[in-house]
């Protein structure tokens, strides 16, 4: 059985404004979380590398680079889906998440679902010690945030 968290919600924006601003201004809108930190590092900042095969990273204060996750797909305006690890994840193991921008009048719906925490082992670090429906809901509760957070920077063109 696979593990997924689903989390949506509209902007005033186009589709192709809603894309862009997910991947061009995510340094900016991204909010860390202890529960999902990337690293056990003080918190950088997100960037993507556009195209397929583009890195998710985040650079950290000293300058060191952490790569999360690779771009799977990359078909704007519709649809982003990108690998998503940490750093305290058993080696090679990637959760992926993917993004949907669908217009909905003069407004996008913008879709996160984040799939895979279920090959995370019970006794890692990454899970803080949380069954799996804690986890997940923790894992929502954060995404629902960061979309907050990314509404507010999708007004404009």
């Amino acid at each position: 059985m696979t593990s997924k968290v689903y989390v949506a919600l509209r902007v005033k924006a186009s589709p192709s404004r809603a894309f862009q601003v997910f991947v061009e201004e995510i340094g900016a809108w991204w909010r860390p979380n202890g529960l999902f930190q990337t690293t056990p590092r003080d918190p950088g900042v997100l960037a993507f590398e556009p195209g397929e095969g583009g890195r998710l990273t985040e650079t950290l204060a000293n300058g060191r680079v952490f790569e999360i996750g690779r771009i799977r797909a990359w078909e704007p305006p519709d649809r982003l889906v990108f690998s998503w690890r940490q750093a305290s994840f058993p080696p090679d193991l990637h959760t992926e998440v993917e993004v949907r921008f669908e217009a909905v009048g003069d407004e996008t719906r913008v879709s996160v679902e984040h799939r895979g925490f279920h090959q995370v082992p019970a006794g890692s670090a990454a899970r803080h010690g949380f069954p799996d429906h804690a986890l997940l809901a923790r894992l929502g509760e954060w995404w629902q945030g960061l979309l907050a957070s990314y509404r507010g920077r999708t007004a404009g063109p």
